[in-house]
């Protein structure tokens, strides 16, 4: 009986016990809560540290930025006059080396233009041999019945045609200023002498005494002539 009264005091406990609600009970719902609200701080405490970093490298503006834009328009400036300098300096280069190219090309035409000089003043000499030979011969005596010095004296000036004709081709020529009526022209002219010639121009050759040479438009030896001076 005893036994039977203590079981039905122990069940009645027990149920008394699961009815009640248990103060170390913890819903599902707050476990989540707890669970999340750390998870929660720590991310918006991230995102605060990661904020504060980014306004911390983000350049400041105001005198840091002023100074860095006058900077860099200086070295802008600078940059634009080293560039106008170099170029300037090409420039400079192309045209002298063109002029040096044109120069250079001066001077090769001029070396083989002259490169004969020395040779045809050696040649001059023999011309004027021939020319001599011819003069001398007077017209009056260039008759049929003189037969040998008529052959001799057309063979000296087709000799000397031939090697005019020559030295012609290769820039040699020779001019006759009383032929050609010309000017007295110190550049080309050696004056011998002057006398008064009433019917002719002051200035003018009347008169010469040795011919001149050219090489290829160059004086290679003036003239020696008689000038008109009537004054």
């Amino acid at each position: 009986m005893f036994q039977r009264n203590l079981l039905r005091a122990s069940q009645r406990a027990v149920r008394s016990s699961a009815s009640r609600p248990s103060s170390l009970s913890i819903r599902p719902q707050t476990l989540l809560n707890r669970a999340a609200r750390p998870q929660s701080v720590s991310s918006v405490r991230w995102y605060s540290e990661e904020a504060a970093k980014k306004e911390e490298t983000a350049p400041k503006e105001g005198a840091n930025g002023t100074e860095d834009a006058a900077k860099l328009k200086e070295e802008l400036e600078k940059k634009d006059k080293e560039i106008v300098d170099l170029k300037d300096k090409y420039l400079r280069s192309v045209a002298d080396f063109r002029n040096l190219q044109i120069q250079t090309k001066r001077e090769v035409q001029a070396a083989k233009d002259y490169a004969l000089q020395k040779f045809a003043r050696d040649l001059v000499e023999s011309v004027d041999n021939l020319d001599r030979a011819l003069t001398t011969v007077p017209p009056e005596k260039l008759i049929p019945e003189n037969t040998d010095l008529v052959a001799f004296h057309e063979g000296v000036q087709m000799t000397e045609n031939i090697l005019m004709q020559t030295l012609k081709k290769h820039g040699l020529e020779r001019f006759d200023p009383s032929v050609e009526g010309m000017k007295f022209d110190p550049n080309i002219h050696e004056a011998v002498f002057q006398t008064p010639q009433p019917d002719k121009e002051e200035g003018t050759v009347f008169y010469t005494q040795q011919k001149g040479f050219k090489l290829n438009g160059r004086v290679l030896r003036a003239a020696k002539v008689g000038v008109v001076k009537n004054s």
